[in-house]
């Protein structure tokens, strides 16, 4: 078997509030191998985003800590790593595309500026290698006119194109690996489709793997692999996308996929929901999470001990139910 370039294991991320220590992520495991694309999904506050940040060593601090696991990549344990070494490998080998490019680009220095630094600090260019490099990568994101685009700032270009240049400033480098937390959250359908487009073919041109972070399931079946779904701060199944979408085994993944319309669907009929609130991170149940939401609860639900149950020897589930589902 291939050996993985990232494998994290066990990790769990807290946070310290006015209200207390609050886990938002809680015992997260999954393996991704060189070239693969993993896929995690849940709704918002599920620990989606503070497990991308806590890979890149971009938790807040000091109230954002790592209280244990392992994340290692390529034989090294990046939860231990010191911020000399992160910074090393941010931008160069491990990249991240954020959510919303406007908040993500600096406003107060041009295009050319902030691509042309990633490239100084990370390679022996020359000052006019790095704007050659610069031109080149806004080419290969599909922008037109680059040269003129290195010039602007980032509220004079489109959202489609801001995220654009988001993506080229993470790829710049050619990084392993890219971490794409809702890349296409703040844009418009049609927009929305050529990012995914795009990232999905630089990904194929540079040979990276791929985590791609969303609560929309389309583009989970559209661009990923695997598929690791989180609620509550843990993860509650994980498979091949082929497993999630065909055999899905927790209740809280056949009720987001029951909540996708379907062009078969009658028109005019209200769409599935899953009944009730996702339980406060304040205030955890010590069973399964998800129990207060689930038709299929039973007495023992609610007992502490719930362990991930092995469908195959690629599919596990956290519930005590799956069989008779």
């Amino acid at each position: 078997m291939t050996k993985p370039l990232l494998s994290v294991t066990g990790l769990t991320t807290e946070f310290q509030t006015d209200e207390g220590l609050v886990r938002a992520v809680d015992g997260v495991s999954f393996d991704l191998p060189p070239g693969g694309t993993l896929g995690i999904v849940g709704e918002s506050g599920c620990g989606k985003s503070v497990t991308a940040l806590s890979i890149m060593g971009l938790l807040p601090r000091p109230n954002g800590n790592i209280r244990s696991g392992k994340i290692n990549y390529q034989g090294e344990d990046l939860a231990a790593a010191d911020n000399t070494r992160l910074q090393r490998i941010r931008g160069n080998e491990i990249s991240m595309v954020f959510q919303e490019p406007m908040t993500a680009l600096n406003p107060v220095h041009t295009i050319g500026r902030q691509l042309t630094e990633v490239v100084a600090i990370h390679t022996d260019q020359s000052p006019a290698e790095q704007i050659r490099t610069a031109v080149l990568m806004l080419q290969r994101v599909g922008i037109p006119a680059p040269e003129l685009r290195m010039t602007e700032y980032p509220h004079q270009l489109s959202g489609g194109m801001r995220q654009r240049v988001v993506i080229a400033i993470a790829l710049i480098c050619e990084p392993l690996l890219l971490i794409a937390d809702e890349p296409t959250t703040a844009l418009d359908v049609t927009i929305q489709a050529q990012i995914l487009d795009l990232i999905s073919s630089l990904q194929k041109d540079f040979g990276m793997a791929m985590i791609m972070i969303t609560h929309d399931l389309g583009v989970i079946a559209e661009t990923c692999e695997q598929v690791v779904v989180m609620y509550a701060g843990q993860v509650v199944e994980q498979g091949s996308v082929f497993d999630i979408f065909d055999r899905p085994k927790h209740p809280y993944t056949q009720g987001l996929l029951r909540s996708i319309p379907k062009l078969t669907d009658k028109p005019k009929q209200p769409l599935d929901i899953i009944p009730g609130m996702v339980p406060s991170l304040h205030d955890l149940p010590v069973g399964c999470r998800f129990a207060n939401r689930c038709q299929h609860r039973a007495a023992e639900c609610d007992d502490a001990g719930l362990t991930v149950d092995a469908v195959t020897e690629a599919h596990s589930v956290r519930c005590l139910k799956w069989r008779q589902l």
